[in-house]
């Protein structure tokens, strides 16, 4: 990139924060009060009910399937070309287990994303959500967000090919020429998306799905919400929250989105730091990786086969595929390059799930070893569990990322900026900068409208308590994002996960204890908790240099909670399938 035209934009961006940007946030949450004020006197809408009929799932026929129409523009006024227009949402309910039971109404989820299909995780994983007692008294319903999936979906009409020829299924880029490549590919992709996405891609901001939601809600006939949101699903948790407080009724948010960071930012951040940049996410995945070399360390080969000084060993790795990138043949006998940057993804990757980092260190540990690139291949495929796509889901569809992320967030206003604040990241931030910077790039010229979007503020008082959870070191969704919305939303508890990886279910039952206590008798936790991870990575014990420096007061040991049944027996084998089947909403790994 030339230096001037870098500085002259620069220059440019300046000049337009001085002219306006000062009076942009308190003029942006002057303007959200007044939507929420809108939603929540909002009263006039009928209701509708939802027609379920079996899914036809051999594997599961309890499962019941739906779809729900709802308004393309929840916004619309009178003579508005989009008036009546109305797209279908794809609803699947695990009905509750046990008719014996008190009924407790429907449980909405939300896996995340954005982008995750909330049908796959009910169908995939729902009988292993929570435990029996929840799912006892509890419909557990999924649902794809509007855009997403089976539901109305976002398709720039780009097919693989096309995808393939136009660098979109690259790596994010290490270079200067990777880097003005993928703004070319951006550029192809956005002009494909205004040619052909049609009106939803104008309507895909999370406050629509939180509208959607809401109609949802009234359609299954229960008085509040009850509803449990992983990573970005946190977000729509939030903005659902906010748009509606007195309609909250149970509420789980599991790995934390800052909610300014994802939307706004502070005062003028927004003009010079994309939102992949603001919310911290290189620095959440950076300090887990430092996390996964000590403990691998402290294992000893005997637990973890990379241990021993393995931080300065994966950096000669990485050095090595800079220069000369591997060849492996995977399992389906196909040919792969291993780049260095398909191998920050995978490490990323393999950060969600702290009980695999033992496949991890395989991988490296053969890398390092010279061995066969069919060996080295087999180690690689485990890192990955990527969904089987519905073939009746378009195959760029994966693009709806791009739409939900662009609608919601303020960024800046020239590309360049995207190279400043990757650089600036990674001296900062390490290996990961690039990867979550590069990922917003589509956003400064995305052709998507931002008008339904939800801006804040995002500090109303609930109806009821809101159940925060987030682990220590999560790659994605950073620690400090639960404690901002903690702070943000004044009738809320955190529940803190003293352990590694995104997201909680199934590495503490102590916190998995505490959210179904929460969801099955409202025993709200008089106090903020903190509660260790029990399956640790490597084999370790609980040991104090195991938890060295966390500075956080734990629960006793053993400690549960009487009305709560204890785990099944196979509840790591559950756990795992929860885990595994939430993670594939990894949008970085297409």
């Amino acid at each position: 990139m030339d230096k001037i035209k870098k500085i002259n934009a620069i220059k440019n961006a300046l000049k337009y924060c001085a002219a306006g940007a000062l009076l942009f946030p308190l003029s942006a949450f002057s303007s959200a009060e007044s939507l929420a004020a809108t939603e929540l006197s909002d009263s006039k809408v009928a209701r509708e009910t939802i027609a379920w009929k079996p899914c036809g799932y051999s594997d599961n026929p309890r499962l019941m399937c739906a779809r729900f129409a709802v308004p393309l523009n929840h916004q619309r006024k009178h003579g508005d070309r989009e008036k009546n227009t109305r797209i279908d949402i794809a609803l699947i309910k695990l009905p509750a287990a046990d008719p014996g039971k008190k009924k407790l109404g429907s449980l909405f989820l939300n896996p995340g994303g954005p982008g995750g299909s909330g049908v796959e995780l009910v169908r995939a994983a729902g009988e292993e959500l929570f435990n029996q007692q929840v799912r006892d008294q509890y419909d557990l319903i999924g649902f794809d967000p509007r855009g997403v999936g089976l539901s109305e979906p976002l398709s720039c009409d780009i097919s693989y090919e096309q995808a393939a020829a136009n660098g979109l299924l690259n790596p994010f880029p290490l270079t200067d020429e990777q880097e003005r490549q993928k703004l070319e590919t951006d550029n192809f992709v956005n002009s494909q998306c205004a040619a052909h996405a049609g009106a939803i891609i104008h309507h895909m901001s999370t406050a629509d799905v939180a509208r959607d939601l809401e109609l949802m809600r009234r359609a299954v006939g229960d008085k509040l919400l009850n509803y449990v949101g992983y990573s970005y699903g946190s977000y729509l948790g939030v903005t659902y929250a906010n748009l509606y407080p007195q309609n909250v009724g149970h509420m789980v948010i599991d790995g934390v989105l800052d909610p300014i960071q994802w939307s706004t930012g502070w005062w003028l951040e927004s003009w010079f730091r994309p939102v992949t940049t603001r919310l911290g996410s290189d620095r959440g995945g950076m300090a887990t990786l430092n996390e996964f070399f000590r403990l691998c360390d402290l294992a000893g080969t005997a637990g973890c086969s990379f241990s021993g000084n393995s931080a300065q060993r994966y950096a000669a790795i990485l050095q090595e595929l800079k220069v000369k990138p591997l060849p492996l043949i995977l399992t389906n006998g196909e040919i792969f390059e291993l780049t260095e940057a398909e191998a920050i993804s995978s490490t990323l990757g393999s950060m969600y799930n702290s009980r695999g980092w033992g496949d991890l260190a395989d991988m490296l540990s053969f890398i390092e070893s010279r061995f066969s690139p069919v060996s080295i291949g087999e180690k690689y495929a485990a890192l990955r569990d990527n969904p089987v796509t519905e073939e009746t889901i378009p195959f760029d569809n994966f693009l709806n990322f791009n739409g939900v992320l662009c609608s919601d967030s303020n960024n800046p206003i020239d590309p360049d900026f995207w190279h400043f604040a990757a650089l600036r990241a990674e001296m900062q931030n390490g290996y990961f900068a690039r990867l979550w910077t590069w990922n917003s790039s589509p956003c400064v010229n995305w052709p998507g409208s931002q008008q339904s979007r939800y801006i804040g503020p995002f500090n109303h008082r609930t109806k009821n308590t809101v159940l925060i959870a987030n682990t220590l070191f999560d790659p994605a969704t950073p620690y400090a994002g639960a404690k901002t919305v903690a702070r943000l939303l004044p009738n809320s508890r955190l529940v803190t996960v003293a352990g590694w990886g995104h997201l909680t279910p199934g590495l503490s039952s102590c916190a998995d204890n505490l959210i179904a206590d929460y969801l099955l008798f409202n025993n709200v936790p008089a106090a903020d908790r903190v509660c260790k991870q029990e399956a640790l990575p490597f084999g370790l014990y609980d040991t104090e240099d195991v938890f060295a420096g966390m500075g956080l007061s734990f629960a006793p040991k053993n400690q549960t909670l009487k009305r709560v049944q204890s785990a099944d027996s196979n509840i790591d084998a559950d756990a795992d399938h929860v885990r595994r089947v939430l993670h594939r909403n990894i949008h970085f790994q297409r």
